[in-house]
């Protein structure tokens, strides 16, 4: 299911993965600043079955695709099933995992090391938030949002309208 965003050919290709439900402004700023330090980006939307998403997957796909836009080295893709699969179909490549609290690190440091013993040869990186952003996840930015509250400093335009959208096609059903 590949999505190209027009990324450039050549270099190591790093992964981004995630569930991105939805895309937040602290996504966005891993995204840039990984893109600032390596040739090519694949920001990948992982379809997670045992989830119920707000967004589907290729509504996911289509919102980091607007965000992204101006990003030359990013592409978006999506895919199913375990992360070392995707890597493996993709020629190998490192990950790289936003952390925001120290939980965070404890969750992606085991997964690094579950990765790594299901493949050999794949490593990830951790690229700590920003302080702006520090605060900020997807589930937090949902609940927000769903309790009435103003999420604008959290999510990409796109988003807003999206989840804004949603609201309002909630309440005209009731």
């Amino acid at each position: 299911m590949r999505r190209d965003n027009g990324a450039r050919r050549g270099g190591m290709l790093v992964v981004y993965p995630g569930s991105f439900d939805p895309v937040t402004n602290g996504h966005l700023d891993i995204i840039r600043r990984a893109a600032a330090q390596f040739p090519r980006l694949s920001v990948a939307v992982v379809a997670n079955p045992g989830k119920s998403p707000m967004f589907t997957l290729e509504e996911r796909v289509a919102l980091l695709r607007e965000a992204c836009r101006g990003l030359r080295n990013v592409e978006i893709d999506s895919f199913e099933g375990l992360l070392v699969d995707y890597i493996r179909g993709r020629g190998n490549a490192l990950i790289v995992k936003g952390l925001r609290i120290v939980s965070d690190f404890e969750h992606e440091f085991s997964m690094a090391l579950l990765n790594r013993k299901l493949e050999s040869g794949v490593d990830t990186i951790f690229m700590p938030a920003s302080l702006e952003y520090a605060y900020v996840s997807s589930s937090s930015v949902k609940e927000v949002f769903s309790l009435g509250g103003d999420i604008s400093d959290f999510v990409p335009a796109a988003v807003l309208r999206k989840m804004k959208e949603r609201r309002t096609k909630k309440y005209e059903r009731l």
